[in-house]
């Protein structure tokens, strides 16, 4: 059995890990390379392996630098089965549409023919399959079964199983607790295990400060009579965010002011969520017995078309205003942001990751001027930052995942960071754990 690490080795994004056993290849994730841009420029060229020769993809979950290339990949000529749970199949749907549109400008901007078109999504579709957690799934001479990972609805890390060898691919592991999802599964006994390292040096602040920084965040805005603008990633964030404003004004701790959700995708993946309550935590489920619906509440305006967009500048402050993309690489927060930027009453609430390079990261950085389509824009609003809504682990979470294989774990390889991120995790790793680790570079291969 050998692995070869074709994306999300020395990076964030990108994941895309090839597995081969004496008669099985098969890819974990198919993920969109994201830094500066949407898609960056090495997404366009050729894949490192012949799509056709590939006899499966298990895919963790539903983000875009997971499942971005599978379009590309089946472009390519792969005729095999795409796997997932069921949650993650219905939101890679959407989320490979939401993105085309997206993707169709980079490519003008690489003078480069489209990754994909919507007729390619349906062929995805048509290939994959969904299934449930713990059910095995026989592909040649390998099995591989799908454990909760807790980091969004559905998502999931893997045991690939094969030749007397087992390996863990962790995907994106969750931040608990967290609302609505449940909690990270326990590792299973594995020889190898490839584990994120997004946050990997770092420490979450506490989850029970999240709804007060969010109410002050609110409350503050309330006061300055300004808009307060929370990029977030329509998927997941979006759906925690209306889940704790729907306790924070239900409850009254919060003034009457209007939400917007100005984001058609948030709002299409809400509608999933809706679809899958029995993957909810216990916690979601009481309340929805208890007649709540947790992603509704007074005062919230969910904005689907562009007119409706257009309406939210004739609201007079306050005013919140969530919208993607999470990391300002488009969509219509950027709309928001040349507007409010510049109003030192205003506040931009980062909830999430901002990749390095990206126009987020540049604002969270303390940027005093920025460019939004082809704009000089000041930035005079406020900045703040929750990093207890992440919906990736920090190292103490990471390492408490994994020290119950720490037996028996032959080497851990650490992806999916930037190096000073995957660094500080594997001599974590190292020195509390005692098991050997390996930082994989792009396009490495390793015999297992």
């Amino acid at each position: 059995m050998k692995i070869i690490f074709y994306g999300g080795a020395n990076s964030v994004t990108g994941s895309n890990y090839y597995l081969e056993n004496a008669e099985t290849r098969v890819l974990v994730d198919c993920g969109l390379h994201q830094g500066s841009n949407f898609a960056e420029r090495r997404n366009f060229e050729p894949l490192p392996y012949d799509a056709k020769k590939i006899d499966a993809v298990f895919i963790t979950h539903s983000h875009i630098d997971h499942i971005g290339l599978l379009p590309k990949l089946l472009r390519d000529g792969f005729r095999g089965k795409i796997y997932s749970t069921k949650p993650t199949k219905d939101f890679a749907e959407l989320m490979l549409l939401d993105s085309e549109h997206i993707l169709g400008e980079e490519a003008k901007k690489w003078k480069k023919p489209a990754l994909y078109g919507a007729e390619d999504v349906s062929k995805v579709m048509a290939v994959w399959v969904g299934v449930e957690y713990h059910a095995p799934v026989e592909v040649g001479d390998l099995s591989a079964e799908f454990f909760d990972a807790g980091h969004i609805l559905g998502s999931a890390f893997i045991r690939i199983s094969g030749s007397g060898k087992s390996v863990v691919f962790s995907g994106d592991l969750g931040n608990y607790p967290a609302p609505i999802i449940k909690s990270t599964e326990k590792i299973p006994e594995a020889d190898y295990c490839l584990i994120e390292s997004t946050y990997g040096d770092r420490v979450h602040e506490g989850a029970e400060s999240r709804l007060e920084q969010l109410e002050d965040a609110i409350e503050d805005i309330n006061r300055s009579k300004g808009v307060l603008l929370i990029p977030a990633f329509a998927m997941e964030r979006t759906q925690q965010l209306l889940y704790e404003l729907n306790e924070l004004v239900e409850n009254g701790r919060v003034p009457k002011i209007p939400v917007y959700i100005d984001s058609p995708l948030a709002i299409k993946l809400t509608s999933v969520y809706k679809k899958y309550r029995n993957y909810f935590n216990e916690e979601a489920a009481g309340l929805i017995r208890g007649g709540d619906d947790i992603l509704d509440f007074k005062g919230l305006h969910l904005t689907l078309t562009t007119d409706q967009s257009k309406e939210i500048n004739n609201v007079h402050p306050p005013k919140v205003v969530v919208a993607g993309s999470g990391m300002s690489h488009g969509g219509r927060i950027l709309h928001h942001e040349r507007r409010y930027l510049p109003d030192p009453n205003s506040m931009v609430l980062f909830i999430g990751y901002q990749g390095s390079g990206s126009l987020g990261r540049m604002i969270l950085d303390g940027a005093r001027e920025v460019k939004i389509m082809g704009e000089s824009i000041p930035v005079r609003a406020r900045v703040r930052r929750i990093s207890a809504y992440s919906a990736h682990a920090d190292q103490p979470r990471l390492l408490e995942w994994l020290k119950p294989a720490r037996q028996v774990l032959k080497n851990v390889f650490v992806v999916q960071g930037e190096s000073g991120s995957s660094e500080a995790l594997a001599q974590k790793i190292n020195d509390e754990l005692a098991i050997q680790t390996t930082i994989p570079s792009q396009g490495q291969e390793c015999e297992l």
